[in-house]
């Protein structure tokens, strides 16, 4: 039950900052600035392990690569924890696949959490500045779907096919991670 209780406190812990990392990440990727309350908190977050990271990790281009490699050293970290706490045995490389196995699931949690955000205050806060920040989030993902999938009766259907397919990833990424783990 302790492990149990640890892996969770660690789960949620890693799951904010690691969240917080990528969601920066995309931030910056599109340009978004960070002078709104969703920016500050997540700049809050982040900001410990991002900025010391960006004296060793370059940007490439227009991608925060230390906002990334944090993301993967708070996965990693959590992954090192739960070994050590099952005994320490297996492979140490084992632990290191996990851990960018563990970023893509972040990632696509991330990404299906601003969908729901997305949908739901679509209906409640049409006008809200928050609305605009989280579009802004979700448009890049949202875009190529609005081209493929016509409006159903004035409706728009984007947010819920993505969804679909993030649980498609999701199952496929989870059963990839339990292969390698058994």
């Amino acid at each position: 039950m302790f492990t149990q209780i640890i892996s969770l406190v660690l789960d949620v812990v890693a799951g904010l900052i690691g969240g917080a990392c990528l969601v920066r990440l995309t931030m910056q990727w599109q340009r978004i600035p960070f002078n709104n309350p969703i920016g500050q908190f997540i700049f809050a977050v982040s900001d410990r392990l991002v900025m010391p990271l960006r004296r060793w990790v370059p940007a490439a281009g227009r991608l925060d690569t230390a906002s990334l490699v944090g993301a993967w050293l708070v996965k990693l970290t959590q992954f090192i924890v739960l070994w050590l706490l099952g005994g320490g045995q297996g492979a140490v490389l084992l632990v290191l696949v996990l851990s960018f196995i563990g970023v893509l699931q972040l990632a696509i949690s991330c990404l299906t959490a601003l969908i729901l955000l997305y949908a739901v205050l679509s209906w409640i806060q049409a006008g809200s500045m928050n609305l605009v920040l989280i579009d802004r989030l979700c448009q890049p993902w949202l875009a190529p779907i609005r081209r493929a999938v016509p409006l159903v009766g004035g409706i728009d259907l984007s947010s819920l096919v993505l969804l679909v397919l993030l649980q498609i990833a999701g199952m496929v990424v989870g059963s990839i991670q339990a292969g390698l783990m058994h």
